[in-house]
């Protein structure tokens, strides 16, 4: 499993130090075991969550990268801290929040935290439209909401000049025509995930 995440990393122009590999190899048994009680993921075979959950992750790195990684980035609906945890451990100079309005995955998150050592990783337990906090340079989310409740739920929660980073399958074009007309969708970048035959994308958004 190691052999095949080193060389997905490599696939998508990360260089990852051996301590991030064995950091997200560490998230992984963790999600793993969790997963038996907390029911955090349907998907329960450890090659697929590989693919399907932590490599999916890592494709959004190096866009997210090449965006800037922000100071503090938001994970809404984060779940089993997907993506927000995979950003922690590539992005240690980002601050991470990842929100879920389910006790028990805010709670795993604080534990993956813990367990591997990640300062710049928090779990909190709000519903994201109740969330009382600083503002975030980078809002995302995976399989969250629709593109129009989750600009709503998390516009009072973007810094001045931050974005909008929704990670979707196909490309949503439906839901890119029901946006209002205050957001602005600059970007619909494709993503290939190796080891994954599916349509991938990432629908960046600001506020105009």
């Amino acid at each position: 499993m190691k052999d095949t995440l080193e060389s997905a990393a490599r696939e998508l122009g990360l260089d990852l130090s051996d301590a991030q590999i064995d950091q997200l190899l560490a998230y992984l048994a963790l999600l793993q075991k969790w997963n038996k009680v907390y029911n955090l993921t349907a998907v329960r075979d450890p090659a697929q969550m590989l693919t399907h959950h932590l490599l999916d992750s890592l494709s959004v790195i190096a866009p997210l990268q090449r965006h800037g990684a922000p100071a503090r980035l938001l994970d809404v609906g984060a779940g089993g801290g997907l993506p927000g945890v995979v950003i922690s451990i590539c992005c240690p100079g980002t601050d991470v929040s990842c929100v879920d309005a389910v006790a028990k995955k805010a709670t795993f998150i604080q534990q993956v935290a813990a367990e591997l050592k990640l300062p710049n990783l928090r779990g909190v337990h709000s519903r994201v439209e109740a969330l009382k906090t600083e503002p975030f340079g980078v809002i995302t989310s995976r399989a969250f909401a629709s593109l129009v409740d989750f600009t709503n739920l998390t516009r009072q929660h973007l810094a001045e000049g931050a974005v909008w980073m929704a990670m979707k399958g196909q490309h949503p074009a439906d839901e890119i025509a029901a946006l209002p007309a205050d957001v602005d969708v600059f970007h619909v970048e494709q993503l290939a995930v190796p080891g994954l035959n599916a349509q991938r994308c990432i629908v960046w958004m600001r506020p105009r």
